[in-house]
């Protein structure tokens, strides 16, 4: 689990303030005030701001936690970083000005395994880069804001869980050929791995589970950045629950992978491609509500299913495939609306 410290900026309103250590106390792993740092727990962090060896050897010997904080200017300064990560610093943290992400790269690297490294940022946006910097991150952040607004939204991401998504098997009920139509192939910017893949279907209701191009074959190689999508009108379930039209979707756009688990996670889309190809209508039924599909006729497009993935080509009645049922009601420009009487056929 990543860290989150918070360090109130001067400009905070008394009210502010109280709400900024609100909530805190309820989700911040330290506060940091002066040259100290007040843990959850209520233990001590002792924080430097030079770089002093001595005085890290002698607080260490006393049993003491160390935080140094280092201003990276260049690369001088990220050599500093490194000495003190090798004198056992418990954490390290770090304020990049002009350059940010290679130097946290760097340090990512160098120090991985001997000290915590704990990045400076001013808002969740800027948490989220340096969480995922060298993919693995900084260990932390530590956020500089008068604005409780933006520690909420920093909370929201470094203290999310990973997120599940309740799947059902699904019976297949029919299916049937219905001739050429405009498909949306969507190109996302990470790879996914078998029984990966977006959650897509003609319905609010419900959504099948559609695998990336992720197998070999004789014929194509395989492209695990793609999930070959259904036709433009489909829905997609993209984050925060809302549906999007595969139409839609543009470079950039986030949308939400999802695995035969369940467990979700966004990502981005790097291009998406709309072409004519002939298509295919499946059908299903799960715990009472009948579901559809529209996805292009071909065997790369595979549904995932309990025990594996299978090719649209191969779907017979009676098999089993995997799907999501949503809460019932309605949809206003993709966000549930869930007292609404809609008929979705």
């Amino acid at each position: 689990m990543k860290e989150l410290w918070l360090q109130i900026a001067q400009n905070a309103s008394a009210v502010d303030k109280e709400s900024l250590l609100k909530l805190a106390a309820e989700n911040c792993d330290a506060t940091l005030q002066d040259e100290t740092a007040t843990t959850q727990q209520g233990k001590t962090i002792t924080v430097l701001d030079s770089f002093n060896p001595a005085k890290i050897t002698k607080l260490k010997q006393e049993g003491k936690t160390v935080a140094q904080k280092i201003t990276i200017k260049g690369k001088e300064d990220e050599n500093t970083a490194v000495k003190a990560a090798e004198l056992h610093a418990d954490y390290i943290i770090l304020n990049c000005q002009d350059w940010r992400v290679i130097p946290l790269e760097n340090l990512i690297a160098r120090t991985r395994g001997k000290s915590n490294l704990i990045a400076e940022v001013a808002t969740a946006e800027d948490a989220k880069l340096v969480l995922e910097a060298l993919e693995l991150g900084t260990d932390g952040v530590l956020l500089k804001t008068a604005e409780p607004n933006e520690l909420s939204k920093t909370i929201t991401f470094v203290k999310k869980q990973t997120p599940k998504i309740p799947l059902t098997p699904a019976k297949i009920t029919a299916i049937q050929q219905i001739g050429t139509g405009a498909r949306v192939c969507v190109d996302t910017c990470d790879l996914m791995a078998p029984g990966e893949g977006l959650l897509i279907g003609c319905q609010a209701a419900g959504f099948f589970l559609v695998e990336a191009e992720v197998h070999e074959n004789p014929y194509v190689q395989p492209r695990p950045f793609r999930v070959n999508a259904g036709s433009l009108s489909m829905y997609t379930l993209a984050p925060q629950q809302r549906t999007r039209y595969l139409s839609e979707l543009k470079a950039g756009e986030e949308v939400l992978v999802v695995d035969r688990k369940g467990n979700m996670r966004p990502t981005n889309v790097g291009r998406v491609k709309i072409e004519k190809r002939p298509l295919i209508l499946v059908e299903a039924e799960a715990q009472g509500t009948p579901i559809k599909v529209i996805l292009q006729n071909a065997e790369t497009i595979r549904v995932v299913t309990p025990d594996g993935s299978k090719p649209v080509t191969e779907l017979k009645t009676g098999d089993q495939v995997l799907v999501h049922i949503a809460a019932s009601g309605g949809r206003h420009f993709g966000v549930a609306v869930p007292d609404e009487t809609v008929i979705e056929r």
